[in-house]
C-alpha cells in the first residue's frame, strides 16, 4: 500500500488575527453602529487590533479571531462603560429629576427625535451638571401640606349646605355630587367642580357656618396698625383710647389668639363626621343658620393628570424614565478609554475561549494538541468582573454625597490644623 500523498490547501489558519486593524472597515462590521458616525471610534476600534495582537502574543502564535471581533468587542466594551457611568450618575440625579421631561427611546437606548420634548431637544442629559431643586422632597412635601392645610398639590373647594329646620343629619356625599352633576349648588351659585365628582370620595377638610370677624373686633374701628389697646378686655370693639407701641410679631400673635378664640367659644354649633354624613348639634331650627359651608378636595388617584397644569405626572419616575442616552464616544476622557481597552482585551480573550473550546483536543501525527480554551474563558469572566467592580467602587466613592463628606471632612481637619498654629504676638 502507497503512502498517501497529503497536499493540503493551506499550512495556516483561515482565520487569524491580523497585526493591525483598519479604519474603513469598522463600521460595517459593528452590531449595533451606535458609534458609526464617529471617526474617534473607528480609530480607536482599529487601534485595538494592535493591542488585541499583542496582548495576547499573535505575534508567537495564531490567534483564531477576526479584526471584526475585535471591533464589536469594542463597541461592546464602549456600551457597558456608558452604563456603569449613566448608572452612577441616576444615582446622583434621579431625585432631582423626578417629574421632570421624559421621552422615548430607540432600540439603540437613543432619545428619538420625532417624539423629543423642545426642552431636551439637542442636549446629552446625563452629561449636565443640574440644579439640585429636591424635586421627590418637595413632593413628598405637598402631600402632607394637603392634610396639614398648609397648602399641598391638591385643588380644594367649597360648598354649601341648605339646613332644613329638624333635619340633624345631611349626606355631603350626595349633596357635593349633586351639586357637580348640575353645575350649581343650594342656593342656585355655579360651582368650580362641576363633573369632577361622579363616584369619587370626596375629603372634607372643614365644616363652618360663618366667618369670625376678628379684624374688626380686635384692632378696632381705626385698625391701629403696630399698636393695641392697653390689653384691657375685647368685646365688640377695641379699646382706642390709650395705644401701647409694641412689635409687630405681638400684634400678630394676639389676633391670632383672638380670633382662635371667637372661633371656638362664640359658636353654639358643633357636629360630628361620620364617612361624610355631617349631623349637627344642636338640631337645627327655623332660626338656625340657613347655609352651612364645607371645604373638601376630591379624591384622586395619585396617577391623574392636573388639569390645569403639567405636574410631572408623565415625568421622569424612576431610573429606567431618564433620559439618558449612550454617552458619546469624544465626551469619554482618558480614565474612561483605558477602561474600555482592558474591558475589550477580556472580550476578546473571551471570543478566542470560546472558539478554542470547540475543539479541546486536535489530534497530530504521533500525538494531540491540547487549546487552552477553558482557561481563557475562565480568565476572561473574572477579568470582566474586575474590571466592573473596580469601575463602581470608584464611582461609588465619587457620589455627590459622598463628596460632600469628603469636603466636610477636609475642612474640619484645616480647622484641627488651625488650631495647633500658635499665633504670633506683635511687639510695636
Amino acid at each position: 500500500m502507497s503512502i498517501p500523498n497529503l497536499r493540503p490547501e493551506s499550512q495556516t489558519s483561515q482565520v487569524i488575527l491580523p497585526s493591525t486593524g483598519t479604519v474603513g472597515d469598522v463600521a460595517a462590521t459593528l452590531p449595533y453602529g451606535i458609534y458609526k458616525d464617529s471617526t474617534d471610534f473607528l480609530s480607536g476600534a482599529a487601534e485595538q487590533v494592535a493591542y488585541v495582537y499583542k496582548k495576547l502574543g499573535g505575534d508567537v502564535l495564531d490567534i483564531e479571531i477576526k479584526a471584526d471581533n475585535v471591533y464589536a468587542n469594542y463597541e461592546e466594551a464602549v456600551l457597558e462603560y456608558s452604563y456603569i457611568i449613566n448608572s452612577h450618575q441616576a444615582k446622583n440625579v434621579l431625585s432631582d429629576f423626578l417629574g421632570t421631561t421624559t421621552g422615548s427611546f430607540d432600540h439603540k437606548g437613543e432619545l428619538k427625535t420625532s417624539e423629543l420634548s423642545s426642552s431636551l431637544s439637542g442636549t446629552t442629559m446625563s452629561l449636565k451638571y443640574p440644579r439640585f431643586e429636591f424635586a421627590y422632597a418637595r413632593r413628598v412635601a405637598e402631600g402632607m401640606g394637603v392634610d396639614a392645610g398648609v397648602g399641598g398639590n391638591i385643588t380644594e373647594y367649597s360648598a354649601s349646605i341648605k339646613t332644613v329646620s329638624g333635619q340633624q343629619d345631611y349626606d355631603l356625599q350626595t349633596i357635593i355630587s349633586s351639586a357637580a352633576t348640575t353645575g350649581t349648588d343650594a342656593a342656585g351659585n355655579t360651582v368650580p367642580y362641576k363633573g369632577l365628582v361622579g363616584n369619587k370620595r370626596i375629603l372634607i377638610k372643614r365644616v363652618y357656618y360663618k366667618t369670625p370677624h376678628a379684624m374688626w373686633r380686635f384692632y378696632g374701628y381705626y385698625g391701629g396698625l403696630n399698636t393695641v389697646g392697653n390689653l384691657s378686655n375685647y368685646g365688640q370693639y377695641a379699646d382706642d383710647s390709650t395705644f401701647e407701641v409694641i412689635p409687630t410679631w405681638q400684634n400678630k400673635a394676639q389676633s391670632l389668639a383672638f380670633e382662635d378664640s371667637i372661633y371656638t367659644r362664640n359658636s353654639h354649633y358643633s357636629y360630628e363626621l361620620t364617612d361624610n354624613w355631617l349631623r349637627i348639634y344642636p338640631k337645627p331650627v327655623s332660626s338656625s343658620p340657613a347655609y352651612f359651608w364645607v371645604s373638601f378636595s376630591v379624591s384622586t388617584d395619585p396617577w391623574e393628570k392636573n388639569e390645569r397644569a403639567d405636574d410631572g405626572i408623565d415625568g421622569v419616575n424612576n431610573m429606567n424614565t431618564l433620559p439618558f442616552e449612550n454617552i458619546p464616544y469624544k465626551n469619554i476622557n482618558s480614565i474612561g478609554k483605558q477602561w474600555i481597552r482592558r474591558f475589550c482585551l477580556s472580550l476578546c480573550k473571551e471570543t478566542l475561549g470560546q472558539v478554542r473550546s470547540k475543539f479541546a483536543t486536535i489530534p497530530i501525527p504521533g500525538s494531540e494538541v491540547t487549546l487552552n480554551g477553558a482557561d481563557l474563558l475562565g480568565q476572561a469572566k473574572e477579568e470582566q468582573e474586575n474590571l466592573r467592580t473596580e469601575l463602581k467602587e470608584l464611582l461609588d466613592e465619587l457620589t455627590y454625597g459622598k463628596m460632600m463628606v469628603g469636603d466636610a471632612e477636609s475642612v474640619e481637619a484645616v480647622n484641627n490644623i488651625q488650631k495647633k498654629i500658635p499665633l504670633k504676638v506683635f511687639v510695636g
